[in-house]
């Protein structure tokens, strides 16, 4: 467990999608208008305007877009990391989110560009709220 900083409500665009970490659920949002995939989440659809969402479950895994390695930070909530894998994930559903690839041994050597991934969710020393991170499949 760490403590990273949790999100602070009330914020209705994403307390949905915080809400489905609890399950351990990726959620994300389709427009029913135009079928346009939307993450993060909020209350219109960026394409078009509508605010006819839906929310969809994702199996969570994806592709390594880009990422970089964090070696030295100052924030004390990720003092205790060491150097970690910041990274943007494709997921197979058609969206892209920043996190953590996670689950390797030196994130120097270990995380690479096209890499297959797949999410866990990390429980917090404090709060409800599972962190979504990846995991090289």
């Amino acid at each position: 467990m760490t403590k990273r900083p949790m999100p602070q409500f009330f914020e209705p665009d994403t307390q949905d999608f915080w809400d489905a970490t609890k399950d351990e659920q990726l959620t994300y949002q389709q427009c029913n208008l135009c079928d346009e995939i939307v993450f993060t989440p909020r209350a219109r659809c960026t394409s078009c305007g509508s605010d006819d969402l839906a929310r969809k479950i994702s199996k969570g895994e994806g592709t390594v877009y880009t990422y970089s390695v964090i070696r030295q930070n100052r924030n004390p909530a990720f003092a205790d990391l060491g150097a970690y894998a910041l990274a943007y994930i494709d997921l197979d559903e058609g969206f892209r989110m920043l996190s953590n690839v996670v689950g390797v041994e030196n994130p120097l050597d270990d995380v690479r560009v096209g890499q297959r991934v797949r999410v866990i969710f990390e429980k917090q020393e404090e709060g409800e709220y599972l962190i979504p991170l990846f995991i090289p499949i």
